[in-house]
């Protein structure tokens, strides 16, 4: 069981793929790390050697890209930097409506949280008596 910036890779996942479930990993920053540290893109985490995972944590976690906690941190600050100077994106985030020009008639029931605002979406139906 690999733990690599302080997510636990899935075992019977390629190493390749199994790179991408750290946050700020994607598939081409996962291939480069693989390449730089010299292993196999097909093989499985669990038949990984110890020395084959202390080479890709150690790229991961000296290299100058940002993962997981440290970039999540950094992300907060930039949404929080764009609420206090009152800019048009930082008041999208603080409503809780789409940031990036989407239409808000429909289709944002995502960043709304599934909330139907339509006229028959709440409507109780009749009774038969």
């Amino acid at each position: 069981m690999a733990r690599i910036a302080g997510v636990t890779l899935p075992n019977n996942k390629r190493i390749e793929t199994a790179l991408t479930y750290i946050f700020g990993v994607g598939q081409s920053r996962a291939k480069r790390i693989i390449a730089e540290a010299g292993v196999n893109p097909d093989v499985r985490v669990k038949d990984m050697a110890e020395s084959e995972i202390a080479k890709v944590r150690d790229l991961i976690e000296k290299g100058s890209a940002k993962v997981e906690g440290e970039l999540r941190r950094d992300i907060l600050a930039h949404v929080k930097r764009l609420k206090e100077i009152g800019s048009y994106r930082g008041v999208r985030h603080g409503r809780g409506l789409p940031v990036h020009g989407q239409r808000t008639k429909t289709n944002s029931r995502t960043v709304r949280g599934n909330v139907r605002k339509t006229m028959g979406s709440g409507k109780v139906k009749a009774t038969k008596t």
